[in-house]
């Protein structure tokens, strides 16, 4: 399995935005180091509180630059926000400066504050996001091309610099909607799937439709699953329990609000159920954590249940995890849980 992290870049608020920044790079570097295979970086406007992390791609171009190894991802770039153009060459410029290690996760997001505060109605994420892909795809394949679409038009247009990696960066697509998976499977996408407010179990469904129309649409092999979820890795079992329950919580109550009225209807769905959850219900079926050994044997098992290809491991959901707890985390899934992964 890859075995990657989902960071935010969260910022405190008794931190001020430039140690936020540095605190995430450094455990950037330190995770490049003790052997990561990928950092996949977050999206997130209107929420200063919550993540400093607005510009992926000007954040990935700096890993880029201080590190050797590690791939650098998106999850995800909300493509109906981004100029296709643009987005294109800033990718590009990215895969070169790191020699061909840029992973593409795109999505739509499912925050529509993001969407008013850029002037695009949330009703138009869905074609703005197909458009644009297809867009940045042509853009990264032809030398020159056109598109009339229903919201961009190019004439005879190029993207500088092209991509280090041919024909492009690996594309990766988050499903979160029922509807979802199946549409994916037939492009043949791989996928990220999330449990923030779902469960572990209740993936197997929606992975099933996607391999089906996977296979049904004549692609090869069985397409490709990663899984992001909440992961917290102490020395002890019991540490790790006691650890991360205060952020954890914290970032469950905060998610029920954040996906009230949510235009996905699962998700506001989902945000009923979480209101009230204990601790003991989230480690059930939501999240993983534990000593090495107890977090190796579930994703394992996972992996065996999913069929997955890899995890995008969030180490600090609810932000109250201290940066040494944090830091530390990541060093026991570096140094003792991925190589039982690999």
């Amino acid at each position: 399995m890859e075995v990657g992290v989902y960071h935010e870049f969260h910022c405190r608020p008794d931190q001020t935005q430039a140690a936020a920044f540095a605190e995430a790079l450094d455990q950037i570097e330190a995770a490049d180091r003790w052997g990561l295979d990928a950092i996949w970086l977050a999206e997130i406007h209107q929420q200063a509180r919550r993540s400093v992390m607005s510009a992926p791609m000007t954040v990935a171009s700096a890993i880029a630059a201080r590190t050797k190894r590690i791939k650098i991802g998106t999850g995800v770039q909300v493509l109906p926000l981004c100029h296709p153009l643009r987005l294109a060459e800033e990718t590009s410029t990215v895969d070169q400066i790191s020699n061909g290690r840029l992973l593409f996760g795109v999505g739509r997001s499912g925050n529509p504050r993001s969407y008013m505060a850029y002037g695009v109605p949330y009703s138009e994420s869905r074609e703005r996001f197909l458009e644009t892909l297809e867009i940045v795809k042509r853009a990264w394949t032809q030398e020159r091309f056109s598109y009339e679409g229903k919201y961009w038009h190019f004439e005879n247009a190029s993207a500088v610099p092209q991509p280090f990696q041919k024909p492009y960066p690996p594309i990766r697509v988050a499903a979160a909607s029922e509807e979802t998976f199946p549409s994916l499977g037939e492009a043949g996408y791989p996928i990220f799937v999330a449990v923030r407010s779902g469960s572990l179990s209740g993936l197997a469904p929606d992975l099933t439709a996607y391999r089906k129309a996977y296979k049904e649409a004549g692609h090869p092999g069985e397409g490709e699953v990663y899984l992001r979820c909440t992961l917290h890795i102490a020395d002890t079992d019991r540490h790790a329990f006691d650890e991360a329950e205060e952020s954890i919580m914290l970032g469950y109550r905060t998610l029920s609000t954040r996906l009230e009225g949510a235009p996905n209807r699962r998700r506001a769905a989902e945000a009923v159920t979480i209101r009230t959850i204990s601790y003991e219900e989230v480690q059930r079926d939501k999240v993983i954590i534990g000593s090495p050994e107890r977090v190796a044997d579930r994703l394992l098992q996972l992996h065996e249940e999913l069929g997955l290809d890899g995890i995008l491991a969030e180490l600090n959901f609810g932000a109250l995890i201290p940066p040494e707890a944090m830091t530390r985390s990541l060093q026991l899934l570096c140094e003792k849980v991925l190589p039982r992964l690999h």
